[in-house]
């Protein structure tokens, strides 16, 4: 992928919050929230509801702080030069089913002020890149998520920005899928692309981020590296819901594993209690790609990170 040169020039240009505060009427949704990303993948991680998407859609300049500011070197969020600096990836997937993969990125990058033919050769890139070479002229409604969690990651990257903000972006994935994803993101900080992904599940960003960044109830609880945040806290048993095929035979491998603790069929699926470690996923990722096509979807049953960071939030 071709690396985006920031329109400052400096190396040490940042993303930066600083003592935002956002109101919806007499609702606070974010109160003094400060903290900056750089040239790394930062974890934004917070139960549902507690500021994550507010915090994202600020940055975007989808939306504007009620107090303090957001900024990305001396640009201001929602500024023309902040605006192509930025990549978003919503938490919604909401993709134009009747173009392809190329089509849609194309038209979006349009919006970027690419001519036609330059915005059509650039999506092709960027869908190459991300290894949709041999699906990127199919209709989107015939897309996996997997092919489609790709295009949405392609439009946020096409414009080159120095800065792609992902909004849980890998719900409903396969394991195979998480996977691959996971690596993408990793390899963005050496192409000059800094990340903001935000996640109510921790275990899906420990293999990915540099620093993770604990929202609760609007406010910023704690920042800091993965390992140094999990050292303090116990491990916590959580569910998980696997769908997909040979369920029978995927039980009996789990019930021996030592981070499983049981296993019982539902009418949704396979439901697992795990112990909290986390090596499990490693396992299962493993197991997956030696079993092609056996799983098609993990659906975490708990809330992993009130379980994991319960005590911050007391």
């Amino acid at each position: 992928m071709t690396t985006h040169s920031s329109p400052d020039g400096a190396a040490s240009l940042a993303l930066s919050f600083e003592h935002v505060t956002k109101w919806y009427g007499s609702v606070c949704a974010l109160l003094d929230v400060s903290f900056r990303v750089d040239r790394e993948v930062v974890g934004l991680v917070g139960r549902n509801g507690v500021g994550k998407s507010t915090l994202m859609k600020l940055a975007v300049g989808l939306l504007s702080p009620s107090q303090g500011e957001i900024s990305i070197g001396r640009h201001v969020a929602g500024s023309r030069e902040a605006r192509a600096a930025v990549g978003f990836c919503p938490d919604f997937d909401r993709l134009y089913e009747p173009l392809s993969g190329v089509d849609f990125v194309a038209w979006m990058l349009r919006y970027h002020g690419f001519g036609a033919r330059a915005a059509r050769a650039r999506a092709e890139e960027v869908l190459v890149d991300l290894g949709l070479e041999e699906n990127m002229r199919r209709p989107i409604r015939e897309y996996s998520k997997g092919m489609r969690q790709r295009v949405r990651l392609g439009q946020a990257l096409a414009h080159r920005p120095r800065f792609v903000l992902l909004d849980e972006p890998m719900t409903g994935l396969d394991p195979l899928a998480r996977a691959d994803l996971s690596e993408r993101i990793r390899a963005l900080p050496s192409q000059g692309v800094g990340v903001l992904v935000s996640s109510h599940v921790l275990h899906e960003l420990e293999a990915v981020v540099d620093r993770v960044v604990l929202v609760h109830q609007g406010r910023l609880l704690a920042e800091g590296r993965v390992g140094e945040l999990r050292d303090k806290l116990p491990e916590r048993p959580h569910r998980l819901r696997i769908t997909g095929a040979r369920l029978r035979e995927l039980a009996a491998d789990l019930s021996s594993w030592s981070e499983v603790r049981g296993v019982a069929f539902t009418e949704e699926g396979l439901e697992v209690s795990l112990s909290g470690e986390v090596s499990f996923y490693d396992r299962l990722t493993a197991l997956a790609a030696e079993r092609q096509g056996g799983i098609e979807e993990l659906v975490p049953l708990d809330d992993d990170l009130a379980a994991v960071f319960g005590y911050f939030v007391e």
